[in-house]
């Protein structure tokens, strides 16, 4: 609701002119004199955006990214056959508080762990637990991390010893999906771009693209805005991606419907409806003045123009 700037403060009210004094003891005298006169509204300073990251919060989001990708490429080494999910968790706690850095998923809205772990047919928000990885898994592992108060945040899905060759080409579109996103996008685009040769290609290959998650802006809160859906949705498609925004692109493709659904009983993890296989990867990024700029990006996982092939 705009506010009635023509509406005169009461006598004890604080002035309108920003004196601190009442406002009886300030303008009020001066206002009856004149009263066919609207009093004046009092200057307001303009509210910073603080989506748009100037040259510190950019290197303070460069840093929080790089240790998470850092964290994720220690982790790739203990994702095979036989291992708890219980036990990578312990693995992302001990590492990052060993760095003097935080988890930002544990206790966030109450979530319980330290990372999510969502295999097979869990589109995200897995919970890790007792369940052991098996060989012919695929598994995505979705870590944030705080530094020094900023938030870097990814996810990769791992092929677990010998998958299927469906599996595989499902884990290869969803890879394909979010670097056709980035390359899509430049200063000043639409968000709705991002959804656009997201969904293309999904689609194209006979795959669907979940609408109930999305990405999201990050930087000193975990989400914020924009609103980054994976689909063209013509409502948060209109953002434009200023240069200073941070967000991530992060495509949950299933190989069968998008819908989902959560699980009862513990109100986080989120499955595909009709319990075929899904595939995620997510990368933060920052839009600069001349392009996107990818933060997370790992040393020793998959880069751009990578492709996935059965182990042997």
């Amino acid at each position: 609701m705009r506010e009635d700037l023509s509406k005169k403060p009461g006598p004890n009210d604080p002035c309108w002119c920003g004196s601190g004094k009442k406002y009886k003891k300030c303008h009020q005298g001066a206002d009856a004199a004149q009263p066919q006169t609207p009093a004046p509204a009092p200057a307001r300073p303009a509210k910073k955006n603080h989506l748009l990251l100037d040259e510190t919060g950019r290197n303070a989001m460069r840093k929080a990214c790089a240790f998470n990708a850092q964290l994720m490429d220690y982790l790739r080494d203990f994702v095979k056959p036989g291992i708890a999910t219980a036990e990578i968790d312990r693995l992302v706690r001990d590492y990052t508080t060993s760095h003097g850095h935080q988890c930002a998923t544990l206790g966030y809205r109450g979530y319980p762990a330290n990372l999510c772990i969502s295999p097979n047919h869990v589109v995200c928000h897995g919970i890790p637990g007792a369940y052991r990885l098996k060989d012919g898994d695929i598994v995505n592992l979705d870590i944030t991390s705080i530094v020094d108060g900023w938030y870097g945040d990814q996810s990769e899905t791992f092929a677990v010893g010998q998958v299927s060759p469906e599996a595989l080409r499902l884990v290869q579109c969803s890879f394909d999906c979010l670097w056709r996103a980035i390359d899509a996008i430049r200063p000043n685009s639409k968000v709705i771009e991002i959804g656009r040769v997201i969904a293309a290609h999904a689609e194209e290959l006979g795959f669907s693209v979940v609408k109930d998650y999305q990405g999201h802006g990050i930087g000193r809160e975990f989400h914020q805005r924009p609103h980054i859906p994976h689909f063209p949705d013509p409502i948060h498609g209109t953002q434009v991606l200023e240069p200073g925004m941070c967000f991530t692109i992060e495509p949950m493709i299933n190989a069968g419907t998008y819908k989902t659904v959560v699980d009862r009983r513990d109100s986080w993890t989120v499955y595909t409806a009709d319990g075929k296989l899904s595939a995620q990867f997510e990368h933060t990024i920052l839009m600069t003045e001349t392009g996107p700029e990818v933060l997370t990006q790992t040393r020793q996982g998959p880069q751009r123009g990578h492709r996935f092939a059965i182990s042997h």
